[in-house]
């Protein structure tokens, strides 16, 4: 149809293929979740709204295991909490570090230069984590006002400890920010006990919700080292209200001083809430807390250690330092003569199962397998674990039918054994 015709453009109504998502993320979604999110929205004035978003921050001090008052969400991907702390702490000619052991390290960086800091790195090879001593030292020598750190890089599938981090960063006067968009939910996160002043994370991983809202908190100390940027727009501005003499932060939108008071008892407006995610993150923190944390992390270890097995039972090579292997998702090196990418073709259209590729160094070298949230399941890993055995079959590498699925068994057979009353008892 030309575009100068009467008639509208049309398309048939959406209905997506059925997709198990095993992948890096984002994951299938929760039903719950679904279901929350078809909730019929409200007006933001109205004080069951508000009420929604008070449970929604008191959800959130649970999930990332701290007492700071400001949990709240930034309306955006994961990567729009990301910004908007990292564009509220930082004034352009601030000195900021970021250790890098993936991709997304190189995305804090990124972040950091387009808010004019003074930015300085520290790198490690890829499938590697840092020894807080490294961190410490290139403190030491930079002197900066922020330390901004992945926690679990999914482009590595390795996970940065973190406890050590904080003390030090507090012992040298700097911010310690940490992006746990791949972690939260599905691995311990001590946001307080760790030291950490503020952090970010996403619903589309472990917490087994969709991507378009941020979950934020930060403590006093970054409060207090914002307030000095507080701004208020004009057209909202009480007639007493006197601008800051810090420097405006650049950005309206991701302005984290302004959405604490959208957050805060005042409601002064700032833009139109996205309902549907509200109700999306207050369902997905609600059903981590009810199924217990210590419960999820369980479960995603256990998912894990099966795909492992079974990966290993296929003589496949996992990539990156075991000792600090993220427990959601999992790189495996694709073999020598297989293409991987007709492998991950194969397992989409004859199975419906996405698995990841990677980025830089590792493009077309692992595979990355999610095991996290919803997904994170026995019948998922065996299906999964099924599939790629089959996909590579089909491409001639050697493995022994059904040995994949065989050695996870074995894994959940152990665990089934172990959770028996009798043996609890014991």
């Amino acid at each position: 149809m030309s575009a100068t015709s009467n008639s509208p453009e049309l398309f048939e109504p959406l209905n997506p293929p059925p997709r198990l998502l095993m992948g890096p993320g984002p994951i299938n979604c929760d039903p719950r979740v679904l279901h929350a999110m078809a909730m019929p929205p409200l007006g933001h004035s109205d004080p069951t709204f508000w009420r929604y978003m008070d449970e929604t921050m008191v959800l959130l001090r649970q999930l990332f295991r701290t007492e700071n008052h400001w949990s709240f969400l930034v309306n955006g991907s994961a990567r729009a909490g990301i910004e908007a702390l990292m564009i509220s702490i930082i004034a352009p000619g601030d000195r900021v570090l970021v250790p890098i052991f993936g991709r997304f390290g190189h995305l804090l960086t990124e972040i950091a230069e387009r808010c004019g800091a003074e930015t300085s790195t520290i790198e490690v090879e890829w499938g590697a984590v840092f020894d807080p001593a490294q961190i410490d030292a290139a403190i030491q020598k930079h002197q900066p006002k922020l330390v901004a750190l992945v926690h679990g890089d999914t482009s590595t599938t390795t996970v940065q400890p973190l406890a050590e981090i904080g003390p030090i960063c507090r012992r040298h006067g700097a911010f310690l920010f940490v992006d746990a968009t791949a972690t939260l939910g599905g691995m311990p996160f001590e946001t307080d006990t760790w030291q950490i002043d503020a952090v970010a994370a996403g619903l589309q991983k472990c917490l087994s919700g969709p991507p378009g809202t941020a979950l934020v908190s930060l403590n006093e100390r970054v409060v207090e080292a914002i307030a000095t940027r507080q701004h208020i727009e004009h057209g909202i501005a009480p007639a007493d209200f006197e601008p800051p003499l810090g420097p405006k932060i650049q950005s309206n939108y991701l302005d984290i001083p302004m959405l604490m008071k959208w957050w805060s008892g005042t409601r002064l407006p700032h833009h139109t809430e996205a309902t549907p995610m509200l109700y999306a993150a207050r369902e997905c923190a609600r059903i981590a807390l009810a199924d217990g944390l210590e419960t999820s992390f369980g479960r995603h270890q256990l998912s894990s250690n099966a795909l492992t097995a079974g990966l290993e039972a296929m003589n496949l090579e996992l990539f990156g330092d075991r000792a600090h292997k993220m427990p959601n998702v999992t790189g495996v090196l694709i073999p020598n003569g297989i293409d991987g990418e007709a492998v991950r073709r194969d397992m989409l259209d004859c199975f419906g199962i996405e698995i990841g590729t990677s980025f830089g160094p590792l493009q077309g070298k692992i595979w990355r397998i999610g095991t996290m949230g919803y997904n994170c399941r026995r019948q998922n890993v065996l299906i999964c674990l099924a599939a790629l055995e089959t996909a590579l079959l089909r491409r001639g590498y050697p493995a022994r039918a059904g040995a994949a699925v065989e050695a996870a068994l074995g894994v959940y057979d152990v665990w089934d054994a172990r959770s028996t009353p009798a043996a609890l008892a014991n």
